[in-house]
């Protein structure tokens, strides 16, 4: 004999407490692959495209390619005239089987992009210094006539200074860890609270690779 359900019986069925419980546990389920695939299409995907690295007599050279897009909430801050502070860093480690690399010299390059809304122009001011200085020395000012144009030269390092030869062993092998991030912790606090935890705030890369000479990815 063969089982079935009439109407009335699957209605009795959704009225009752079990029933009742079974669609709020489908409910909640599908909402949470709803926001789970929502957070999954707004991550910000960075990417380090291109590394290479030169050595002369005196120190070693990095130059670098990165791929982002700008998430629309930066996008808004930044018409809004909120600056944005991008950073890299760059840091060389000392290899040791026995314990951790060690930390022998690291550098950092700060950008703090502004649009200015009377010129129509964006500001981008470049410092560069050790990544254990207090401050960082100014380096660099541009003006550009487009947010795509800001970013195309925040998105390129060319022939960086990131060690000086002189006091790196040669005999020693030695990796660079090699990162890029929107700093948060330089927005104004509001932003700093809006922005925790949100996906398409975190703009954000990394490579780890050996300190040696003409390599590139």
């Amino acid at each position: 004999m063969t089982d079935f359900f009439t109407p009335c019986c699957k209605s009795a069925l959704l009225d009752s407490p079990k029933g009742k419980g079974l669609l709020v546990a489908v409910r909640l389920f599908v909402t949470w692959l709803l926001m789970a695939a929502a957070m999954a299409q707004a991550q910000v995907a960075t990417d380090i495209t291109q590394t290479r690295l030169e050595r002369n007599d005196d120190e070693w050279l990095l130059s670098a390619q990165l791929q982002f897009e700008t998430p629309t909430p930066v996008e808004d801050a930044l018409l809004k005239g909120i600056p944005m502070v991008f950073v890299y860093s760059a840091d060389v480690l000392r290899e040791r089987w026995y314990w951790y690399d060690k930390k022998v010299q690291g550098v950092e390059r700060h950008m703090r992009l502004a649009y200015q809304p009377l010129t129509r122009r964006w500001r981008l001011n470049v410092g560069s210094g050790s990544a254990a200085s207090s401050g960082v020395g100014l380096a660099l000012n541009q003006s550009f006539d487009s947010l795509a144009q800001a970013l195309s030269a925040i998105k390129r390092v060319a022939k960086w200074k990131i060690a000086d030869a002189a006091e790196l062993d040669p005999a020693i092998k030695y990796k660079l860890d090699f990162r890029f991030k929107l700093d948060l912790g330089q927005l104004p606090r509001p932003f700093q609270i809006g922005a925790l935890g949100q996906t398409d705030w975190d703009i954000s890369a990394s490579v780890l690779m050996p300190l040696v000479a003409e390599s590139s990815k």
